[in-house]
Parts: structure tokens; C-alpha cells; sequence
């Protein structure tokens, strides 16, 4: 049986109020990176709905990064849906250090809208 309308619209918004509301404050935008060195990023735009919203955070992803160092897939692990996409599109674009075999990468993308 389908919810009421009205308690799907609720749902979405008490949701959309936890993350604007509730924003993880940082103070820079900024990346960590995993075991592996990376030797080239470019850092994510800062979309311009979640800069007029305030919306800050932190984006977690797992890229599988090829042994030639390209991105072979990025996940989003977790973050605001808001900053998610251009994280992910970022680290699309990074390059790491040559290995001989394939490695998982977890990378925490900062998101700050203090200025």
C-alpha cells in the first residue's frame, strides 16, 4: 500500500532540513587521501545551489584507482547529494602513483561556505 502524499512531502523535507540545518562545519575545502600518493587532483567546484543554500560538509568516496594510476570508478560512501556529484567528478580526474595492482582509495572531500 502507498504512502499518503502528505507523509512522502514530509519525509523529504524533515530530510532536506537535517542537512541544511545541520550542516558539518569545516574550514576549508580540502581532500584527504589514501595509502596511495597522488600525483595530480583537481580540486571540486563548489555547486552554486549549495553555496546559496550554505550548504557545507564532508563527501566520502572510494575510488578503485587502476595500477596505471587512472580512476577506474568512484563511489559515494556518504556526504550531502548536493555536494556528492562534483566530488565524484573531481576525483574522476585524479591520477595516483603507479603499483602493480589495483587498489581501493577512500577520499574525504571538504566542503566549506564560510566565505
Amino acid at each position: 500500500m502507498d504512502s499518503p502524499k502528505w507523509c512522502k512531502t514530509s519525509s523529504f523535507l524533515l530530510l532536506c532540513g537535517i542537512f541544511v540545518i545541520f550542516p558539518v562545519l569545516i574550514h576549508s575545502q580540502d581532500a584527504s587521501e589514501g595509502t596511495r600518493k597522488i600525483l595530480s587532483r583537481r580540486p571540486p567546484q563548489y555547486p552554486e545551489i549549495a553555496r546559496r543554500m550554505k550548504i557545507s560538509g564532508n563527501v566520502k568516496l572510494e575510488a578503485i584507482v587502476a595500477p596505471n594510476g587512472s580512476v577506474k570508478s568512484v563511489e559515494v560512501k556518504g556526504g550531502h547529494p548536493l555536494l556528492a556529484q562534483t566530488a565524484q567528478d573531481a576525483i574522476r580526474e585524479w591520477k595516483w602513483e603507479p603499483t602493480s595492482h589495483e587498489t581501493h582509495e577512500i577520499i574525504e572531500v571538504k566542503f566549506d561556505n564560510s566565505h
